[in-house]
């Protein structure tokens, strides 16, 4: 039986995708999750929020709404919003309103 051979790289066109490398990323599981995180931010500590599926915009106008409750900083990094401080509270009761399914996670 001969061995069955399958493509990987061309010289004319690179690296050959296998079909599982082309399908999408399996989407999050719908909870958005709030954590307080001080670990490689010197001992300050700060509010993030993942697993918000949203386009980029909507993650920024969100961010800045979230922003300006809590009265401080903040950031988008790889789609986790950054809160400076600890506002997990308030950030909870604002995206249970918006009617997103939360969990506090971690410390």
């Amino acid at each position: 039986m001969p061995k069955e051979t399958r493509l990987v790289y061309s010289t004319e066109t690179g690296r050959i995708k296998s079909e599982k490398e082309t399908e999408q990323p399996p989407a999050g599981d719908g909870i958005v999750r709030i954590r307080r995180e001080v670990s490689g931010r010197k001992g300050k500590g700060v509010t993030t929020i993942a697993g918000l599926e949203m386009a980029d915009a909507d993650l920024k106008k969100l961010a800045k709404s979230l922003k300006q409750l809590c009265g401080t900083g903040g950031s988008i990094k790889n789609g986790i919003i950054e809160i400076q401080g600890d506002h997990r509270e308030k950030i909870r009761e604002r995206l249970e309103r918006q009617g997103h399914t939360v969990k506090l996670a971690g410390g």
